[in-house]
This record gives C-alpha cells, structure tokens and sequence, in this order.
C-alpha cells in the first residue's frame, strides 16, 4: 500500500471529519471530504478514489443510496467501502452490507480501529485474497469457484456477492468441512486481526446465508459451531 492513498469522507458532522482527518492523514493518506450526497458524487466522477467512507444519514440524502450507486458502476463496482453511522442496529448494518458495503464501523469508534480497519481493506483490494490452490468445480458439491474473476457459482448460477462475502465462502469451500474460527476468517479475508470484528463476521455471514438459501441451498450449509467458529457443508 502507498502513500498518498486517495480516500473520500463523506461526514456532515464536523467534529466526526475532523477527526478521521487527523488520523488517516497521520497514516500518509490524503482525504477529501465531502458533507453532502451531492459533493460526493462530483468528487467521484471527476477522479479515482481508493477507499470511500460515508456516513448514511446527510441533510441531502443517504450514504447507502450513494454505496449502491458504486457497486452497480462499472468503474467503481470493485472500489471498497466503509460505512460509517449511529446506527448500530443489526438491520442497518445487515442493510449496508446487503447493498455492498464491506465493513460498517458504528459511532462512537475508536479513530485507531478505523484506521486499521481501512487499510485491512486497502490491502485486500490490491493483493486478492489468500484462497489456496482451490479452482473450478469443488468435488461433491454444487460449487464452482472461480478465482480470477471472484465468483462462485451455485447449480450454474452466479451468486451476487460483494468482495468479502466471496473470500468467507471461497475460504469456508477450500477448507471441505473444516471449522474456521473467527480470527482466521479475518486474517484470511480482511488481511488481519483487528478488535470488535466478530460482529462483522457474524453479519457476513447472515447475509452470505440469506444469498445461499435464496439460490437454493440448504439452510445450514453454513454451519455454526458454538465457541469454535463456522464451516460449511458443501451440497
């Protein structure tokens, strides 16, 4: 990861800005920041960013409607996103996560973990995820992995799934059964162990559900093993 890496704030609260500003400029990152919906959008069509950070609820709009906009461009459909709100309830967050969001850090936050936070994701928007030798067909199962172009299909149907939601279930396929805990599905997917993230898993993973089911597979293909961590049954 460089310096100068390009990230866009999109916070109309001045005190919030100011303060993600001093810590990712500490990091060598530059930010530009945005107070409305509108702002956002001219600074996006005008030049590339790295990493976006929106806050959901601006005087002018949502930072969710702007999130899905991202994801169904062709220019910025791989560009990853930071959601950033008081909101902390699971349905916002399973909200922003369902509409292409990779992470979602609730207010109040710790200025250091949202920074660690960012960068894990900066990390795995260059360099891929760590996924083993796994390709193509998965045996006895309905699964084709795709690695190169991060998909996965279910009985010849693409699944829709963000970045991350493609590393938790390519990585829960290439360990055929075997239990990951929740630090090895962060370290595996978003590049590091960083504190507060199991409810980021958990999330994931309930949207990941949702998506399977909708495409026909079992309801506990993915599998809950209390205190240990997750696996997945792949029929």
């Amino acid at each position: 990861m460089r310096d100068g890496t390009q990230i866009l704030l999109l916070e109309d609260e001045p005190a919030i800005a100011s303060t993600i500003a001093f810590a990712v400029q500490r990091e060598g990152f530059v930010l530009t920041h945005c107070p409305l919906v509108r702002d956002a959008r001219r600074e996006l069509s005008s030049r590339p960013f790295d990493l976006v950070v929106l806050d959901v609820g601006l005087p002018d709009g949502s930072g969710l409607d702007l999130c899905r906009d991202l994801r169904s461009g062709p220019e910025t459909a791989g560009m990853p996103i930071l959601v950033l709100s008081a909101r902390s309830e699971e349905l916002d967050r399973v909200l922003g996560l369902e509409l292409g969001a990779d992470d979602y850090v609730a207010k109040p936050f710790s200025p250091r973990e949202l920074v660690a936070r960012m960068r894990a994701l900066l990390r795995r928007s260059v360099s891929g995820h760590p996924l083993g030798r796994l390709e193509g067909r998965v045996p006895d199962s309905p699964f084709v992995l795709d690695r190169e172009g991060q998909r996965v299909s279910f009985r010849g149907v693409a699944l829709p799934l963000t970045r991350l939601e493609y590393g938790l279930l390519a990585t829960l396929l290439q360990g055929n059964g075997r239990i990951y805990s929740r630090d090895k599905l962060i370290e595996a997917v978003w590049g590091q162990t960083v504190d507060s993230m199991d409810r980021t898993v958990d999330t994931h993973i309930k949207t990941l559900r949702s998506k399977l089911r909708d495409a026909g597979a079992d309801k506990d293909c993915i599998v809950t093993h209390r205190g240990m961590g997750y696996s997945l049954v792949a029929r």
